[in-house]
């Protein structure tokens, strides 16, 4: 074989070599970027979760604080920008209380598809939701797992399933990945 010839096949292999490399390191970064997105997606369901009743509780002032947040138009003539501030405020208050009517709509959702689907497991996760994170009193994972007559792992289990199928509901086709 001749020089030519080997530092041609060299140069093939390197060439096959490195394309393949970078095949494969941008199909790992792909999925890496997605399972971002997925733990994201559960992160913030469960946020939401863990948040519910102090957005209840916090969700039965806003109406009277939206009607008191009033900006008289000339007190801030000289300073626009605490107009803005003012508006800013209003808006996330707004967004909190849609955020709370849409949160309440998809736990329905789920209740349902829980009472609907027969299955005791599915009932017994949205029971173990509803105690950790909705009902006014919340129930410790030791008493829910003693109510259930499971073990504590497992009331951590149903949650980790519970979120995943919320995570459907409330983000929509985006959740749906989240299930594989």
């Amino acid at each position: 074989m001749s020089n030519e010839t080997m530092i041609g096949e060299v140069a093939r292999i390197s060439a096959e070599t490195a394309v393949v490399t970078a095949m494969k390191y941008i199909e790992d970064e792909r999925k890496k970027a997605e399972k971002q997105r997925k733990d994201f997606r559960l992160r913030n369901t469960k946020l939401l979760l863990k948040n519910y009743r102090s957005f209840m509780m916090h969700g039965d002032d806003i109406h009277e604080e939206l009607k008191e947040i009033e900006v008289p138009n000339d007190m801030f003539e000289e300073m626009h920008s605490n107009e803005f501030v003012v508006e800013a405020i209003k808006r996330s208050k707004e967004r909190t209380l849609a955020m709370i009517k849409f949160m309440d709509q998809m736990l329905q959702v789920y209740r349902i598809l829980c009472e609907e689907s027969g299955k005791d497991e599915d009932l017994r996760r949205y029971q173990t939701i509803h105690k950790m994170y909705i009902a006014e009193e919340k129930i410790s994972v030791e008493n829910i797992a003693e109510c259930h007559k499971t073990n504590v792992r497992t009331v951590y289990r149903d949650v980790n399933e519970a979120v995943k199928t919320l995570s459907v509901l409330v983000f929509g086709v985006d959740g749906i990945k989240l299930i594989k």
